[in-house]
């Protein structure tokens, strides 16, 4: 497999983990609503917590995903070069 097409493959899991964290933090928003609108408080600060750090995951993931985008595109410059 070349370089290119593996940085492709990476940056498709780390996709595919982008979208599974952001579909969980949403879940957990309407969660987090539910337990505010039944002011169940002591739930309401576990699910915040829990939101709080899949926020922080999204940002790495995030941040990953910036920088193989950025390898991909140097890596299809590269090659466009040589041929």
């Amino acid at each position: 497999m070349s370089q290119f097409n593996k940085l492709i493959t990476d940056q498709l899991v780390t996709m595919d983990k982008l979208l599974f964290l952001q579909a969980e933090i949403e879940r957990c928003q309407e969660i987090e609503k539910e337990l505010t609108e039944l002011q169940q408080q002591s739930k309401l600060e576990s699910i915040t917590r829990e939101i709080t750090i899949m926020k922080e995951e999204l940002k790495e993931i995030q941040k990953v995903f910036q920088e193989q985008t950025t390898e991909v595109i140097q890596m299809y410059s590269e090659e466009k070069v040589l041929v």
